[in-house]
């Protein structure tokens, strides 16, 4: 290999860290689900695409599924969660409820989550109380709650890590890195077929069908 040959294939190199370090940041995101936070809705080993160019023109949208930096777990850089309060919304958790009144709004709204489960739908609460408790979002404040919500932890607890000085029960738009775009799949090459091996379900790829939105 000359000098004008080796010259070329460091170009090249260059060239392709550019383009994947552009789309990686600017455009689109991998990710593999660890746990069954976001259960029935995703699964534990599931492959997404979480879409960032979206992130950096807008702001997260009620019900988007995001994947967010949460900044309380050093051995968990990411949080996957959907948002269920945006700027300027109260929201009221009550015997398993969950309400929201929009800013400019006089009245609570009961949320159907057709989203959830059997096993979580009405089935919500914070630190397993039944007795109300009440949030206001402030400007570029986002609450946001697992689908499981029966088995994990959340903007209701502060991620569970209220007792940080400086930690709120909110997130800030700064700190998503993106919506999930696709739902791709886990393959299980020991059975050859999408099975989720711990579950026993199908994980076919929903693609662009997938319940990282929701609309009401």
């Amino acid at each position: 290999m000359n000098k004008k040959e080796v010259i070329d294939f460091l170009k090249d190199l260059v060239f392709i860290f550019v383009v994947v370090f552009l789309i990686r940041y600017f455009i689109a995101m991998p990710f593999q689900i660890n746990g069954q936070s976001m259960y029935s809705s995703y699964y534990d080993k599931e492959f997404i695409i979480v879409d960032r160019l979206s992130s950096h023109i807008s702001t997260p949208k009620r019900w988007d599924v995001v994947v967010f930096k949460p900044h309380v777990n050093e051995k968990k850089e990411y949080f996957i969660k959907r948002i269920i309060g945006i700027p300027g919304d109260k929201i009221r958790i009550e015997n398993g409820n969950v309400f929201i009144k929009k800013a400019w709004f006089e009245n609570y709204v009961k949320l159907d989550e057709k989203y959830l489960n059997d096993e979580n739908k009405w089935y919500t609460f914070v630190w397993w109380s039944k007795s109300a408790y009440n949030y206001s979002l402030g400007e570029d404040q986002y609450f946001a709650m697992w689908d499981n919500r029966n088995h994990s932890t959340d903007s209701r607890e502060c991620f569970s890590s209220c007792s940080i000085s400086w930690r709120t029960n909110f997130l800030w738009s700064k700190d998503v890195t993106g919506h999930v775009f696709l739902d791709l799949w886990y393959f299980n090459f020991k059975s050859f077929s999408f099975l989720q091996p711990n579950l026993g379900i199908d994980t076919t790829p929903k693609w662009l069908n997938s319940p990282s939105s929701f609309d009401y």
